[in-house]
């Protein structure tokens, strides 16, 4: 395995420790702040950050407008439009839910792959992913086959899989990214600075900034160190860590990492926030696994190959 590979796996094992534990963060933060205030006020601390990182090379872009017009589009997606969704989708549903159906990202990913880049999908693959979508939308109906009133977390579970097709986006145009050399650490600090431009308009629209202000002044020790952890360890750092572990090895590969967020996820949700498993959540769990396993037994197989 080349240094560069492993490098590369290392940072993808970081990335998972850190976002499987955002999940768990994010829904125990938004018991004392709300999502918008809570978006507006990690996305100010994470622009403040790349602010002072600029002198040292934290926004170096190359001057071709297309470039830079696409790195202002993922910032965009990766931040605001995904992480809106899924800040918005964590208020109204459980962390075990979303921690589910972030299990269909890798696989949407491989698709991605697949259809702008032209790495190979097998047919077995292919079925697999079937499989998952399957026991997805049967996550994202739990509610429903709950109790059959739980509207709020349907929406919620619609909002996450929503934010879930977006972050594929956001990987297809980091690829192309990167491979025209944007560093790694310039998009993750201009993406933050995007969601807040961005961000900000709605919280003063919303006529909240006096609000936000006085949440924050008001706000709780372990809420605001729920903001920093999400502003500084699953932003500024995850994100580097991600985007440069992306121009070393093909995106389907790089996703293969998300399946350990339930590892670090679950037992969090289970046993600080106290979320419980139900029996349709089971159900997914076991179709969405198979249809894990079909699809990625024998490409894992192919990829140690390659690799040895």
């Amino acid at each position: 395995m080349s240094r560069n590979r492993l490098l590369a796996y290392l940072a993808l094992l970081a990335t998972a420790v850190i976002w499987g534990a955002a999940g768990p963060v994010i829904k125990f933060t938004l018991g004392g702040i709300p999502a918008l205030p809570f978006l507006t006020y990690r996305f100010a601390l994470s622009a403040v950050l790349a602010l002072i990182a600029i002198p040292f090379g934290g926004l170096k872009l190359p001057r071709d407008r297309k470039t830079i017009l696409l790195a202002i589009l993922y910032g965009f997606l990766t931040s605001t439009v995904a992480l809106g969704l899924l800040f918005l989708g964590l208020e109204k549903t459980t962390v075990l839910d979303m921690t589910l159906l972030a299990v269909i990202g890798p696989l949407l990913i491989v698709a991605a792959g697949e259809l702008f880049f032209h790495e190979m999908v097998p047919r077995r693959e292919k079925i697999g992913i079937g499989i998952v979508l399957i026991g997805t939308i049967l996550t994202v109906l739990e509610p429903l086959l709950k109790n059959g009133t739980a509207i709020s977390q349907l929406q919620g579970n619609a909002l996450i899989f929503l934010s879930l097709l977006v972050g594929t986006a956001s990987a297809v145009l980091v690829k192309d990214l990167m491979r025209m050399g944007v560093p790694a650490l310039a998009l993750t600090n201009l993406s933050f600075i995007v969601g807040f431009l961005t961000i900000l308009p709605l919280t003063i629209f919303d006529g909240d900034l006096p609000y936000l202000i006085s949440t924050i002044k008001n706000l709780a020790l372990p809420y605001h160190l729920g903001v920093i952890y999400m502003a500084v360890f699953s932003g500024s750092v995850a994100y580097t860590f991600w985007a440069r572990a992306q121009k070393t090895i093909p995106i389907g590969e790089a996703a293969i990492f998300t399946y350990l967020y339930p590892v670090f996820a679950a037992p969090l949700a289970v046993f600080w926030l106290r979320e419980t498993i139900t029996g349709p959540f089971i159900a997914g769990a076991a179709i969405i696994a198979v249809g894990v396993f079909i699809a990625e037994y024998r490409s894992s197989r192919r990829r140690k190959t390659k690799s040895s």
